[in-house]
């Protein structure tokens, strides 16, 4: 019998927990370790319809990449979502494990998945690990041949898993890009970082205006990478099925199911036409 515990166990041996950073809340989140565990579901994020999903697909445990309760709680009531989603859990007998940033520092992470895809080569951690310097955050690269950017950016729209809003870039379409930065999920704090500042583009999710902008500035003077800007969840939900091919090694008597649902938060988007501005 595999209990919830060793299914912890066996995700600390994959992603530390001390790798993860400093603000972080990785670990059991929810459930006892002494609770037997025959199916793991992973999914992104651990929502209703996820938790739903997990009853569905009769899992005991579910292992998300995004902490519940990463900003604190003073009650798990089911009157909030996030109380909902525990009330459901624990009401079914599923355990909640969650594996964030230390999921993120690894060469298999949501950043290397990525890299990996894109075949990038001389892979190296943007930030280094303040425990492990083989680990660290995000992932930079280079392609094989140097590319366009606009076909790197249709390269990426044909890796990532669709959603409303698409893919945004910026920079001359028709520039060779050939050095790749890569951080999965939010990441706009990284944009000074050395290794960001000499890649010709940076992939990352979530980039707010004024960090861009000064950011598109400089790379319009020469002095910074252009900048592509994906779907959160899509960057990081390609993590979920090599996080699934180490759990099945490491706990060959438990089944491994990767979520079906997208909990990418924009469901629609309306195209609009261009206008001339006098």
């Amino acid at each position: 019998m595999t209990t919830v515990g060793e299914v912890q166990r066996a995700v600390e041996a994959l992603w530390p927990a001390a790798t993860a950073e400093e603000w972080d809340a990785v670990g059991l989140i929810a459930g006892d370790p002494v609770d037997e565990v025959r199916r793991v579901l992973l999914a992104v994020d651990a929502v209703e319809a996820t938790a739903a999903e997990a009853v569905d697909r009769s899992a005991d445990l579910l292992l998300v990449h995004h902490p519940l309760l990463l900003r604190g709680a003073t009650s798990v009531a089911a009157t909030t979502p996030a109380g909902r989603v525990i009330t459901r859990l624990v009401r079914e007998r599923i355990a909640l494990l969650a594996a964030h940033t230390n999921a993120d520092a690894v060469d298999r992470g949501t950043s290397g998945a990525l890299a990996s895809l894109l075949g990038l080569t001389g892979v190296q951690p943007l930030v280094v690990n303040r425990v492990d310097p083989a680990k660290g955050l995000g992932r930079v690269g280079e392609l094989p041949e140097p590319v366009a950017l606009a076909e790197l950016v249709r390269t990426l729209a044909g890796l990532l898993p669709a959603v409303a809003g698409g893919l945004r870039a910026a920079g001359d379409p028709q520039r060779s890009v050939r050095r790749i930065a890569i951080c999965g999920g939010a990441g706009d704090s990284l944009l000074r970082e050395p290794a960001v500042a000499a890649a010709d583009v940076y992939i990352t999710s979530d980039l707010r205006h004024h960090p861009a902008s000064d950011a598109r500035e400089r790379h319009a003077a020469r002095e910074g990478p252009a900048l592509v800007d994906v779907s959160h969840w899509a960057s990081e939900s390609l993590w979920l099925q090599p996080a699934a091919e180490q759990l099945r090694l490491a706990l060959p008597g438990v089944e491994v199911l990767v979520s079906e649902i997208r909990t990418d938060p924009w469901d629609f988007a309306v195209p609009q036409e261009e206008h001339t501005w006098h």
